[in-house]
């Protein structure tokens, strides 16, 4: 992993992370939005201590432990990555709840143009606020996109502490099977 400078980190505030999908998946995990880290690399789920990829191949959706350099190879496992907002913040405690409303508006669009089997939100609170939906839980929803299902999983930021790599795996793991049948 390269260092970067706080400037530089900074710098990437203006970045656009590109999407990482294709029509018909099997699963689209959708972020909340790009780390600093993520928008300095170019790579979903950049960020050290953020647990997506131990958690993807823990939960049996991945057969090796995927680098975030390697986020391309997802596709060929029917998987893509997207996020909710595209703008790069340090925290997404920076997001406005406009830009999440406006978010769940443009992921709507983007799941019904690539017809996804399933959505997975990666963050309940940011599911909630992007679809208006103060009741959700982890889990399958009742929504639908046209014929894609949404499930909300944990976050799997290093700064989600109620959630260990493990309990996170078992949750994605029923996700992978929902998506098999």
């Amino acid at each position: 992993m390269p260092r970067f400078t706080q400037a530089e980190l900074e710098a990437a505030r203006d970045r656009v992370v590109p999407d990482v999908v294709a029509d018909g998946l099997r699963v689209l995990f959708c972020g909340i939005n790009p780390g600093l880290m993520t928008a300095a690399t170019g790579h979903h789920f950049a960020r050290p201590g953020n647990r997506f990829w131990p958690v993807l191949h823990l939960s049996g959706f991945t057969p090796r432990l995927l680098a975030p350099a390697e986020q391309q190879e997802l596709l060929g496992h029917g998987l893509g990555i997207t996020n909710v907002v595209a703008r790069p913040t340090a925290r997404a405690d920076e997001l406005s709840a406009e830009e999440y409303r406006e978010g769940g508006r443009l992921l709507t669009a983007k799941v019904e143009r690539l017809r996804p089997r399933w959505l997975a939100v990666v963050g309940v609170t940011a599911y909630r606020v992007a679809f208006d939906d103060r009741t959700a839980r982890v889990g399958p929803q009742e929504r639908t996109i046209g014929d894609t299902r949404v499930w909300v999983l944990p976050n799997p930021s290093g700064l989600n502490a109620h959630w260990t790599a493990a309990t996170m795996a078992e949750e994605y793991a029923r996700l992978r099977r929902a998506a098999e049948e």
